[in-house]
């Protein structure tokens, strides 16, 4: 008699990554200090691109005005029907929230507790924005605060390049471009092994050929 081993266990592991754009939206509140006030941060972010979708500062967070946010995210993109991904909190499991998914043609799966790093992607963006944003330019009040992160968001978007992409912009990613930016790329990079290998063999060739003179003389 063998004896019985269970399967290792998924726990923890996040979900396998998707390989298109709006197939997984995550979702995540985040609070904000600004001078002393708390205020809370919801974004939207797909997780192919990394692109934020959508975002909101607020006073409050409540259920209602999570569907608020992720309402503005469906307009933007109309015919998205992703699979959304967010933690358990309390705005995420009311009964509302639920009938609010299924309305919208979403579906919706929550992280392990104790185990966020399924929602890591949002996370992580959002701990980059409080201390390359919201830490240094000190923001003071909600409306600069607001003024602030918009800047930021469409830097992150439209310019800064992601590593988990590839080396893309979450723009680039989105809307498909990176494709062609991959195949410039590696046009380049042949193209300069090439001239590396041609200089190497001309500098090979110059010292044998004149060692080969010095013979003959």
């Amino acid at each position: 008699m063998r004896r019985w081993s269970p399967p290792p266990s998924q726990k923890g592991t996040g979900f396998k990554q998707p390989s298109e754009p709006h197939k997984h939206w995550h979702v995540d509140i985040s609070y904000l200090n600004i001078q002393g006030t708390f205020y809370y941060l919801c974004s939207v972010l797909d997780g192919c691109s990394r692109f934020i979708l959508h975002w909101e500062i607020r006073e409050s967070m409540k259920e209602d005005e999570v569907e608020v946010v992720l309402l503005r995210a469906q307009e933007a993109y109309p015919e998205a029907k992703p699979r959304l991904i967010s933690d358990n909190g309390p705005q995420f499991v009311a009964n509302d929230f639920k009938a609010f998914i299924r309305e919208s043609g979403m579906t919706h799966v929550r992280t392990s507790p104790y185990y966020p790093q399924s929602n890591g992607k949002l996370e992580r963006f959002h701990g980059s924005l409080k201390r390359e944003c919201i830490r240094p330019q000190t923001p003071l009040s909600l409306e600069d605060a607001q003024r602030v992160v918009g800047k930021y968001v469409e830097h992150y978007n439209t310019r800064r390049l992601h590593s988990a992409i590839d080396y893309v912009t979450p723009q680039d990613r989105l809307e498909g471009r990176h494709v062609q930016i991959l195949a410039e790329r590696d046009e380049k990079l042949e193209a300069a092994r090439e001239r590396r290998r041609t200089t190497h063999q001309k500098q090979s060739f110059q010292p044998s050929q004149k060692m080969a003179e010095k013979a003959n003389s």
